[in-house]
């Protein structure tokens, strides 16, 4: 019996042993905050997490009821990143909580996006001005630099509608469009460009005039500057790397990899977001 003890001692120290020894090794942890209405990022960085832990970040999702939450995460230095859209990410940086470190390239080499306004055919075009949308149904996502912020930022266009719907994604706002529940719909280019087809009787009337950093890793200003190098490195040096396991991410995420990216990248997200009246002090609500 006492032998068995003394095996089974070993045998355990052993194991202890050789898990230190398999764990990478300086293993950084990046702890990614989601909101509930894309409770699905996990699934979706399901490759990118098992790529990232073999290179020693142990990346992980950390849920936030909102937005509001998510910023309080930040602040209080819960949770280290996000993958964001331009609206959100300008928000954070303009509360001085996070910076953008990269964006993904897509396959076909694009990185950025604009707002555009669509219509039944036959409407008239865009003028830019808040009497085009005088008395008028007009659907949107809530938050998006090709959404909300972009109605908001045009002076008098929130108060000339006369509604303004939210739809949960760009291709919601298209089929809410499509089927009457609005008179003009404003979304994402790159949605309405792959979906336009299914659209005979819609027709793009107007844009916005510059575009918007596609989803971009944020990460804290509380991250270390090395730990923050690592993280950068790391996913900027996929589109190169030839190990079977990094194919699989750029496939399963549709991308080429990622590039650096900056508050400059920000430049006219940041204007838009200022001209929609959003401050430091913002709620993430208009």
């Amino acid at each position: 019996m006492k032998a068995f003890r003394i095996g089974l001692g070993m045998m355990m120290a052993a194991m202890l042993l050789l898990g230190i020894c398999l764990a990478p090794a300086g293993a950084e942890e990046l702890r990614v905050v989601t909101t509930q209405d894309k409770s699905g990022e996990g699934k979706k960085y399901r490759e990118l997490v098992e790529y990232l832990d073999k290179k020693g970040i142990d990346m992980n999702f950390e849920a936030a009821r909102d937005y509001v939450s998510a910023a309080e995460l930040f602040s209080k230095g819960g949770v280290d990143a996000m993958f964001s859209g331009s609206g959100i990410a300008g928000i954070m940086i303009m509360k001085g909580l996070a910076e953008p470190l990269v964006r993904p390239v897509a396959k076909d080499g694009t990185s950025t996006y604009w707002a555009v306004v669509i219509a039944k055919k036959g409407s008239p075009k865009f003028t830019g001005s808040a009497d085009y949308f005088k008395g008028k149904k007009v659907i949107l996502t809530s938050m998006a630099s090709s959404g909300e912020i972009y109605l908001h930022h045009l002076p008098g266009a929130a108060k000339a509608a006369a509604e303004i719907k939210k739809a949960a994604t760009h291709a919601a706002a298209l089929d809410a469009l499509n089927t009457g529940v609005a008179d003009i719909a404003i979304v994402k280019n790159r949605v309405w460009d792959a979906e336009k087809g299914k659209y005979p009787g819609l027709e793009q009337v107007g844009q916005d005039k510059s575009e918007n950093p596609d989803g971009t890793l944020i990460v804290s200003k509380k991250m270390k500057q090395e730990t923050r190098n690592k993280i950068a490195a790391v996913l900027t040096g996929l589109k190169n790397d030839p190990a079977p396991e990094a194919a699989v991410v750029r496939n399963s995420l549709g991308i080429q990899g990622y590039i650096p990216t900056k508050n400059e990248d920000f430049k006219h997200t940041l204007n838009l977001l200022k001209e929609a009246g959003v401050t430091k002090d913002f709620k993430f609500k208009f």
